[in-house]
């Protein structure tokens, strides 16, 4: 069974050459001699007649419709020399004139072409010869690496292009995020791989050593179409464990001319994924008092309509839902993980920044949800100029809001930089039991994605990405404006919680951690701690932050994995033709791409 009818996944990719004049080709060459021992053929442009034994199908308009990448992978005889491939992808076209099946001894006449990176023979001519058995070659991660024409470091398998290989240990998945789309899936030797800062201090050399030692134990696996959106269950998470993957290797960017340019395994055997990382169900947190902060990855209560109305000024890009369908399903997706969260106070990120609306409506969906009114919010309006703000949801029959809100901008501190940083929330509370007072801060820093050259702040390559310098100088305005006591509460119990975009050991948290604030999950869970995934590495961006006073109560804390683990295919969003039966508005999963922080608390 293809990948694509275990999965319900696509993926794109492209073949070809052109058939310009080059030599006659009259003698039978080695797969090996098209090769060569170098990352390009030495032949290229040349006419070749080329036998071998068919080890992958991936013709197109032929008999079986499980592959079409418009040709098949075609393996010789070892030459015993470990720097050639013995294998070689056969291009064919759109409408083969012979069809071929694993197994079949073929004779190829063609020019040898490079595709992406990937040594082809296009074929002129296809003759079935006879019959033949092709063995997997075992390839072991890790490797050395090589860079590819982007400059981004990738295994190099260039000995084993084009080859039938079988990876005999367990990898790891880790990253979906061309799943639904492209039939992709990032895959790990060595378990889950983390962010660098994750648990390291910032460092250059270092930074570059930890960058050449994943990229050695990487490979994706794709399951050979060019359709978009195949559409069936996709369970598959982060974490899960496949082994004894079998099949041909090719190189390419896997999703046309935009992918990672990277080896790639076309399987010939059916993927066996091991659940070992299975759904989490309601969270469970010990404490008497629960407080979250929930990245909501964009929820605003105005559908992007293409028109740039959104914004104080509206005239930003509305971020969320492209339909009132879309707004729907993402509404009903978040007021279902509320719910199961049950969480006494939660910070929420990237809210639409209006008069409250999408704060309200959230409210009202989860009240609705759980059929009484047992949410209300911190009524804050417009905070700041940028389309996002954060936002406070409370119970009142657990916590009351003890005096006003306060807010952090540059207009308080000129060294917190609103046009970068979303303006700061804080909020007093009183418990309903004993009348405890603690107050909650709500940050969401610069983002890692962007840059800050402008600023002079560009990435340095020490782990931390763009505008490490700016989130710093924003948690120090942070720290000092929090000894002012902005909201009057008069005690120490404070919690700042919320997206810091910065992982674990980075210089924001640091300049926290040198203030005497706790960094609540690294203490409880340890650098295994994550809320994200980006680009295959796992890292904290979403923290809670607490003065000794405060940590002191926290008796748990859980992040709640039911995001960044999974595949984008179970979000609210309809794009790429997604079949919208897919969708689960009573599962939590894929709410947002953020995991929630749960703290528990016991005064």
């Amino acid at each position: 069974m293809p990948l694509l009818l275990l999965l319900g996944i696509v993926a794109a990719c492209g073949s070809g050459g052109d058939s310009s004049a080059g030599t006659t080709a009259t003698d039978v060459m080695s797969i090996a001699d098209i090769q060569g021992s170098g990352t390009s053929s030495p032949l290229i442009d040349q006419d070749v007649i080329v036998e071998g034994i068919v080890s992958g199908d991936f013709q197109e308009g032929d008999n079986d419709h499980g592959r079409n990448l418009g040709g098949f992978y075609l393996q010789g005889a070892s030459d015993d020399d470990p720097a050639t491939s013995d294998g070689v992808f056969v291009y064919d076209g759109n409408a083969p004139a012979t069809d071929v099946e694993p197994g079949d001894r073929v004779r190829v006449t063609g020019k040898v072409q490079e595709y992406y990176g990937e040594t082809q023979v296009v074929a002129s001519g296809v003759t079935v010869i006879g019959q033949g058995t092709v063995l997997p070659a075992p390839v072991y991660l890790p490797l050395s690496t090589t860079s590819n024409s982007d400059g981004e470091l990738i295994v190099d398998l260039e000995p084993y292009e084009g080859m039938l290989v079988t990876f005999p240990q367990a990898l790891t998945v880790s990253q979906l995020r061309n799943l639904e789309r492209y039939g992709e899936i990032l895959l790990s030797q060595g378990g889950r791989q983390y962010a660098y800062t994750n648990s390291n201090v910032p460092d250059v050399s270092g930074y570059a050593a930890h960058l050449d030692k994943i990229a050695g134990r990487r490979i994706y696996l794709d399951d050979g179409l060019r359709t978009n959106n195949a559409g069936a269950p996709l369970s598959i998470r982060n974490g899960d464990e496949v082994r004894d993957l079998t099949g041909v290797l090719r190189y390419s960017r896997g999703s046309g001319d935009s992918g990672t340019e990277a080896y790639r395994l076309m399987p010939t055997a059916t993927p066996r994924f091991a659940v070992v990382n299975p759904r989490p169900g309601a969270p469970e947190v010990a404490g008497s008092l629960r407080i979250a902060t929930f990245n909501l990855n964009n929820y605003f209560s105005t559908v992007d309509s293409g028109q740039n109305v959104c914004g104080p000024a509206r005239n930003a890009v509305c971020r969320g839902a492209d339909s009132e369908e879309e707004l729907s399903r993402q509404l009903a997706k978040i007021a279902t993980a509320l719910r199961m969260m049950d969480a006494h106070v939660v910070a929420m990120i990237e809210l639409e920044n209006n008069d409250d609306t999408s704060l309200e409506s959230i409210a009202d969906a989860l009240n609705a949800a759980i059929g009484e009114l047992r949410y209300d919010f911190i009524r804050t309006g417009i905070i700041g100029q940028q389309a996002i703000k954060v936002g406070l949801i409370f119970q009142p029959s657990h916590v009351s809001p003890a005096g006003e809100f306060a807010v952090l901008d540059s207009g308080v501190d000129a060294r917190f930089d609103d046009s970068r940083h979303r303006p700061v929330l804080a909020q007093s509370f009183n418990t309903a039991v004993g009348a405890h007072r603690f107050t909650i801060v709500v940050n969401h820093l610069k983002s890692k994605g962007s840059g800050c050259a402008s600023a002079g702040d560009p990435d340095v390559g020490d782990g931390q990405e763009d505008c490490s310098a700016t989130r710093t100088l924003g948690a120090a305005a942070m720290i000092d404006w929090i000894d002012t006591d902005p909201t009057g509460a008069g005690n120490d119990n404070v919690i700042v919680i919320g997206d810091f975009n910065t992982h674990t050991m980075g210089d924001p948290l640091a300049r926290f951690e040198a203030a005497g604030y706790i960094n609540l999950a690294e203490a409880h869970i340890g650098t295994s701690a994550y809320s994200f995934e980006f680009e295959g590495q796992f890292g904290a961006l979403d923290h809670a932050m607490a003065t000794p006073e405060f940590a002191q109560k926290v008796v748990d804390v859980m992040e709640w994995r039911i995001n960044a683990d999974e595949a984008r295919v179970h979000d609210y969003n309809l794009e790429f033709g997604r079949d919208a039966s897919i969708f689960n508005a009573s599962s939590p999963h894929r709410v947002s791409d953020h995991d929630p922080l749960i703290i528990g608390v016991d005064f």
